[in-house]
């Protein structure tokens, strides 16, 4: 039920629950975590070799047939035990390298600490007991893992990357408990250490942290297992006699294969982990051309007709009312410095023919659809020149009338 429990727990915390893009471990990293363990009840075998011996002794046998009964006597009548577990816990460090397409490896370093709990024996009539003690196991692994990327596999793009990975290594294991047999004056001692061959297997997701390029948060579930047969120091008896003394014989354990259950959560840091890149910059669209506001017409000297060029760009004017929000034109005749008749004769002249070429564009506007209304006429003769000239010049630029919409 407990294992039923935590799988549960441990596909629960496994669930994405944000969105961006995975990291892809490519270079050197660390990852360290901890978590609950649970392990499996283990089987054992005693064998009291100096315990048959004595009791053989006691029979007050002939030398020749206590020898064959010592001989006959094996380890196959061991007795078969069972040691039961409850709450553990596990930790780790490692360090690896990540080659930039999902495959990485480790090396692991591992502690896990498991509370014994309770002990039954074949041995004094079926002897069991609650016990008071605890075992550990330590040591290390060399591990493979292959990260899973969901988005080019699958074209899921989230920051959560599940992997999965296999391990072997070597586990010392220390025993240390004591169980007072039910309904016996016995207690039966466990102590000592010895380590085997083990391996384990993983599986589990790591989630992105925002804002910090190379760091992930790890859940995961691990199994791990030791070989079989394997001995584990001696194994203490205390036995209160009929003269209530205390006897202690010492027998060798041998342990059937051991297995741990182990949900883990985790930190994990890339050291070249680059940050992600920015997000494409917006297309700049370019601004609609905006029509222009002011426009030149310029004339012959001395004249008021308009040209083709003129006439164009009056029309120019006229399209470009129509498209921009305009309230009024204001159509203003210019002209040269030079006159005819210089002095206030020529300045008067001038002024009539700078309002004259202003008429003639006004006529020009309305043949192109601007409303006559909104048409504003001023002639301002020599004054305001384009060109700045010495006294009774013929400057082109400066004969001309401005379109000017408002």
């Amino acid at each position: 039920m407990r294992l039923r429990a935590a799988l549960l727990a441990t596909a629960l915390t496994t669930t994405p629950v944000m969105a961006a893009m995975a990291t892809t471990i490519t270079g050197p990293y660390v990852d360290i975590g901890g978590g609950y363990d649970l392990t499996q009840t283990q089987h054992m075998h005693a064998y009291d070799g100096q315990g048959v011996s004595e009791f053989n002794k006691n029979l007050n046998l002939p030398p020749e047939e206590a020898k064959f009964l010592d001989s006959a006597v094996s380890p196959a009548t061991h007795s078969r035990e069972t040691m039961h577990h409850g709450a553990g816990w596990t930790g780790f460090a490692s360090f690896g390298w990540g080659f930039g397409n999902g495959l990485r490896a480790e090396v692991e370093g591992a502690y896990n600490w498991s509370e014994t709990t309770r002990y039954t024996t074949t041995s004094y009539g079926g002897g069991h007991g609650k016990t008071d003690g605890a075992d550990r196991s330590y040591g290390g692994f060399v591990n493979v893992l292959y990260d899973i990327d969901l988005k080019r596999l699958f074209g899921i793009d989230v920051p959560v990357t599940p992997f999965i990975g296999v391990g072997a290594g070597y586990l010392w294991q220390t025993v240390n408990d004591e169980t007072p047999i039910a309904n016996s004056i016995m207690n039966v001692r466990h102590n000592g250490t010895n380590g085997s061959f083990a391996y384990q297997g993983i599986v589990g997701a790591a989630y992105d942290i925002p804002g910090v390029p190379g760091l992930q948060m790890t859940t995961e579930y691990r199994m791990i297992g030791q070989v079989e047969s394997f001995n584990n120091g001696n194994l203490g008896q205390t036995v209160i006699n009929p003269n209530n003394q205390p006897v202690t014989d010492h027998n060798s354990i041998r342990y059937d294969q051991r297995f741990n259950h182990q949900f883990i959560v985790g930190v994990r840091y890339a050291f070249n982990t680059a940050p992600p890149p920015p997000p494409p910059a917006p297309a700049i669209v370019p601004p609609a051309p905006v029509a222009a506001r002011t426009y030149l017409v310029f004339f012959d000297w001395d004249g008021a007709a308009l040209t083709p060029r003129a006439r164009a760009i009056v029309a120019q004017a006229a399209q470009a009312s129509s498209h921009v929000q305009t309230t009024r034109l204001e159509v203003n005749g210019y002209t040269d410095n030079s006159a005819a008749h210089p002095g206030p004769r020529g300045e008067k002249y001038n002024l009539g023919l700078s309002l004259h070429r202003a008429n003639s564009v006004k006529a020009e506007l309305i043949r192109d659809g601007v409303a006559a209304s909104a048409i504003d006429i001023h002639g301002y003769g020599e004054a305001r020149p384009l060109v700045p000239t010495g006294p009774d010049t013929r400057e082109p630029q400066n004969r001309r009338v401005e379109i000017i919409l408002h």
